[in-house]
């Protein structure tokens, strides 16, 4: 999402939450700032064990191995694919599937997500000689939001919009980024149909942030995301049934101001903690350099 902040009024109130919030503010768990490379990080996933991020619309369609401990660029990989806005990054631990739906206008009939295989991406990339050749395609599963009826433009006042997912039972669960209503509703995508397809709507739940990234683990969603007055949340929902989330108040946590932090776009999770990525921010008010932050797991309170 391009430099949605830039149009933040000048005048920011002070903090008040419908939810009770934890403070956990992130600045000092920064691991350190991205390379220039990845100021557009937009997403992260963990894949045996090594973590993985894209840049999002009006970059190369690549994506990149980071260090977990350092944020530093390990690998690139280069693909065929087309970044018309890349917001999301999951995977079944053999592929990596890329959203390209972001569509903060509304107006999008192309929504799609690239299933591609890790080792053929690794295989190739590893013998490529040529930093300009752009190898492998990826298989489209293409969508639409059967409640959309109304494509005229709505710039950041839609509620068609996304920018997380992710992988679970078999299926592709995507989370939208409704910047009317400030929820998010979870739709259920099916990657083994090959022809467009109905995104299948499941549940939704009032946020009143706008959801940028997605991550599941032991049974754990976790949702971070913003509001227009550069507040940074996470919420930690239990999954109360397989695939059900929304079913119980999540764990709600400030996270910071994105004044401080970045524009908060990508969230991974594993054993050790919560692996948190910001992409370059800039505002009237000042900015924030791309960085990416580890949360370790007893930092979180029950």
């Amino acid at each position: 999402m391009k430099k949605f902040f830039l149009i933040v009024s000048l005048s920011i109130s002070t903090i008040s939450f419908s939810q009770q919030a934890d403070f956990l503010k992130i600045r000092k768990y920064r691991v350190n700032y991205l390379d220039t490379k990845i100021q557009e990080t937009s997403g992260l996933s963990l894949l045996n064990g090594k973590l993985y991020t894209f840049n999002d619309s009006g970059n190369t369609p690549d994506l990149f191995e980071i260090n977990k401990d350092n944020g530093e660029i390990v690998q690139i990989f280069k693909t065929n694919l087309i970044n018309t806005d890349w917001e999301a990054l999951t995977n079944d631990g053999e592929n990596f599937y890329v959203g390209d739906f972001g569509n903060n206008t509304g107006t999008r009939k192309d929504l799609a997500i690239y299933k591609v295989p890790y080792e053929k991406l690794k295989q190739i990339n590893t013998n490529q000689v040529s930093g300009s050749e752009r190898p492998l395609d990826g298989i489209v599963i293409s969508f639409f939001y059967p409640e959309q009826t109304d494509f005229t433009p709505k710039n950041l006042k839609t509620d068609f919009d996304a920018e997380a997912m992710i992988y679970l039972n078999g299926k592709i669960h995507l989370f939208t980024k409704e910047w009317a209503s400030k929820s998010t509703t979870h739709y259920i995508i099916d990657p083994t149909i090959s022809e467009k397809q109905e995104a299948k709507k499941i549940e939704a739940f009032k946020t009143n942030f706008v959801v940028t990234d997605a991550a599941y683990f032991e049974k754990k969603l976790y949702l971070v995301g913003y509001t227009k007055k550069t507040e940074v949340f996470l919420n930690i929902y239990t999954e109360t049934e397989p695939g059900i989330f929304f079913k119980e108040n999540p764990k709600h946590y400030y996270l910071g101001t994105a004044l401080s932090i970045g524009q908060i776009e990508g969230v991974a999770v594993d054993g050790s903690g919560i692996y948190i990525s910001g992409e370059k921010f800039h505002s009237p008010l000042g900015g924030a350099k791309q960085s990416l932050y580890f949360i370790p797991k007893d930092k979180l309170k029950d």
